[in-house]
């Protein structure tokens, strides 16, 4: 592996709200790691414009490794699948986060391209519909003793499933990530509060409400690589003990896109520090355990929190997670020994190992 010289288009997505291929925008309206733009949301992507967008990154890798890549957009029109369906390609990278900006779509093209028997990079389409449907996801975590927090969801009135949790809780919409309906209030600590954000939730995203327990503690990520036996690289933390007193401890888009924010400015990214042997084997485990119990392949990105008694939670999966070489899937396989280059080049092998068996 990793001397077949190969043709592998970088698949992405576009919509009419975007301008024709190769955007600069300073706001990507995107929709998986993303999976935002349902519903007409917009996540914030701020970047200065010197940064490259990830797809260019990984284009440019690409091409230190000796393939020959090209671009192929998905615009949500048919033709643009059919286009894909001709590309010609021998791999697709696939970095599609919508289709048309329907966000509950990314499954269907990886999908698409298993129909027509073309290979491409990361989960496929039974993983990105578990990592988007949380509540499903937290079950099959109970199932397999992976702890999450006690939660409950909440549709219109309708009660689908609860445990008995307590406050402070913390409501989001039960299908989208990228911290989209994520901020301050999200954190609820009565039941009017709850009752006023369960009806945001609903109003603004028309979205069952996803409500659990919150977890005080650390947030810490864990980036997974591999596929039969995957490697968990070096965990990275969120340091959000900088936010201002009474603000609640949550990752929400201030703080993960919105450059201009105090939150932002006051929260960063780095290799977690101060954590024992026995704490890091128990994060790396249940991030292992994670990422197979939702059928992930080749890379994933596991959030947990772990609370000041040292108990393991996690709160969120990410099939596909970006990889832009500032983000912290590249800032863990940095840690770990690897280049820009030679991550994505892991990632391309085990795929193209994966269409070859």
């Amino acid at each position: 592996m990793g001397t077949t010289k190969l043709k592998i288009a970088v698949l992405y997505d576009i919509w009419d709200e975007e301008p024709e291929p190769e955007p600069e925008p300073e706001e990507v309206k995107t929709a998986k790691n993303g999976k935002n733009g349902k519903h007409g949301k917009v996540k914030p992507r701020k970047k200065k414009k010197k940064l490259k967008e990830d797809r260019e990154e990984i284009f440019e890798a690409l091409e230190k490794l000796g393939h020959e890549p090209f671009y192929q957009v998905l615009d949500g029109t048919k033709q643009s699948l059919f286009s894909l369906s001709r590309c010609g390609a021998n791999l697709v990278f696939n970095l599609t986060e919508s289709y048309a900006g329907d966000d509950t779509m990314d499954m269907n093209i990886a999908a698409y391209m298993d129909l027509i028997h073309m290979p491409y990079t990361g989960t496929g389409p039974r993983g990105l519909f578990l990592g988007q449907e949380k509540s499903v996801a937290k079950k099959l975590f109970q199932f397999h003793d992976i702890r999450t927090p006690f939660f409950a969801t909440s549709y219109k009135g309708m009660l689908d499933h609860s445990h008995d949790i307590e406050f402070p809780l913390i409501v989001k919409p039960s299908s989208e990530d990228g911290s989209i309906g994520i901020d301050g209030d999200s954190v609820v600590g009565s039941v009017k509060e709850l009752m006023e954000r369960i009806h945001y939730i609903h109003e603004e995203f028309d979205s069952p409400a996803l409500i659990e327990e919150y977890i005080d503690g650390r947030e810490i990520y864990a980036a997974v690589l591999g596929n039969t036996n995957p490697e968990v690289l070096p965990l990275i933390e969120l340091d959000l003990s900088k936010l201002p007193k009474g603000t609640p401890r949550v990752a929400g888009q201030d703080v993960k896109f919105d450059r201009e924010t105090e939150a932002y400015k006051l929260t960063k990214s780095a290799v977690a520090e101060d954590l024992d042997e026995a704490t890091v084997e128990k994060l790396t485990e249940t991030a292992r355990l994670a990422f197979g119990a939702l059928k992930f392949r080749d890379y994933g990105r596991i959030d947990m929190r772990l609370s000041k008694k040292k108990e393991v939670f996690v709160i969120e999966a990410n099939p596909n997670p970006w990889l832009a070489s500032s983000q912290e899937f590249a800032m863990a396989a940095k840690k770990s020994g690897r280049n820009y280059t030679q991550l994505i080049g892991e990632i391309v092998d085990m795929a193209w190992s994966r269409a070859q068996s």
